[in-house]
């Protein structure tokens, strides 16, 4: 299809037109089970009457402002976002890339306050964060890196889950670890719980930020409204994206009282378009249909479900292995050889024909984050489909 696109994006050759619960229908009205949502967006599927309703009011009183003045939506959004994630200080983006870059901004003032001349950041391999050019430098892959080079300067990357890796690059110039809780586009890899406990203590011992990406596992995907609590710790900035506006583009970093208050002063950070009204209703009345709906419980109560069906398609193809995720962040990893490796993204593409919607990632993975609603009867269905496909395989 010939379009005024930049080629940027490996479009698959559909036009979607309208979607309904966990359903998309396209321009002939095909009807395709979503098993995507969006990238991991669109938490309360689609056409959620409530959520659109209280777009709809908001566009009729106001859409934007600047961040010059107060707005009732911003207020009642953040109070919400750090309730649920018990830190303390929030600025709203207008996505999950520029979340990190504010998170990295944070940490380098922070480091900057403490004297700290060229400071240092610690990443991880394999992990992604954004396409920016700050992002991109804590993105630990090269492919991504190499055509944009030189990145920030100071960036050093470890291995996830492997502590001494991370200790072995510490120095006293070291201002932040970043990662993810759940690694996404590097494989649906989730941190164990041993090496993000020790992080933490590793970073309370040399006044280090932690910082946790939470944008693709956060907002209710591993069944905790964020991933690390189901870790038993707390970080000191997290960003956050994606579901937490459900399709609306809005994006967060919040940070600890204790680093707002040693680091971003007024005129340090600045959005025109970040935290306006309408995106903070939406992310407001995320929080409400949340809790409303019982998604969490949902989620805790289907994750198990959608592990078990992967699994068993695992078993009956040779191919596959190594199911791994949490909550509905789940992947299954695609396992061949010889001249004809077979590869993730033409299962992807095979699935779409068979209306179904799934992704892939990092690692030759298949990647499965359906809309946080689905329910037992919806897992059936994925399960029936990809079976038929990769059967072909």
């Amino acid at each position: 299809m010939k379009t005024a696109f930049l080629d940027i994006y490996a479009r698959q050759p559909v036009t979607f037109e309208w979607g309904e619960g966990v359903y998309l229908y396209d321009s002939a009205d095909k009807q395709y089970l979503d098993f995507g949502a969006g990238i991991a967006v669109n938490g309360l599927g689609y056409g959620n009457k409530a959520l659109n309703n209280a777009l709809k009011q908001q566009i009729d009183k106001l859409i934007h402002i600047s961040n010059l003045y107060y707005s009732k939506p911003a207020i009642e959004a953040a109070q919400k976002l750090v309730r649920a994630c018990g830190l303390d200080r929030v600025f709203f983006t207008n996505s999950g890339t520029e979340s990190i870059e504010g998170a990295l901004k944070v940490a380098k003032k922070y480091a900057y306050q403490k004297g700290i001349a060229s400071p240092q950041i610690i990443a991880m391999h394999n992990s992604f964060h954004g396409r920016t050019l700050g992002a991109l430098s804590v993105t630990g892959n090269k492919a991504y890196q190499k055509p944009f080079k030189p990145l920030l300067s100071g960036v050093k990357f470890a291995h996830f889950n492997d502590i001494k890796s991370v200790e072995s690059l510490v120095t006293p110039r070291t201002s932040a670890i970043i990662l993810e809780t759940i690694q996404g586009e590097g494989g649906v890899m989730p941190a164990q719980k041993q090496f993000l406990r020790q992080l933490r203590t590793l970073c309370d011992r040399y006044d280090i930020l932690l910082i946790l990406d939470e944008i693709q596992c956060g907002m209710g995907r591993s069944g905790k409204m964020f991933a690390y609590e189901h870790y038993g710790i707390l970080p000191d900035i997290i960003t956050s994206a994606k579901a937490l506006g459900c399709g609306i583009p809005v994006g967060a970093f919040v940070v600890s009282e204790r680093v707002a208050n040693a680091s971003l002063q007024i005129g340090d950070h600045g959005s025109t378009y970040g935290g306006n009204p309408l995106a903070c209703a939406a992310v407001s009345k995320v929080f409400d249909l949340f809790e409303e709906l019982g998604i969490l419980e949902n989620v805790a109560k289907v994750a198990p479900l959608l592990q078990q069906s992967l699994c068993d398609l695992q078993s009956r193809y040779g191919f596959l292995c190594d199911v791994r995720g949490m909550g509905l962040l789940q992947g299954i990893e695609v396992v061949s050889s010889g001249r004809n490796k077979l590869e993730a993204k033409r299962i992807v593409s095979a699935a779409l024909k068979q209306g179904l919607v799934i992704l892939a990632a990092g690692g030759n993975t298949l990647r499965f984050a359906p809309p946080l609603i689905i329910t037992p009867k919806h897992i059936e269905q994925m399960h029936d489909k990809l079976h038929k496909v990769l059967a072909t395989f």
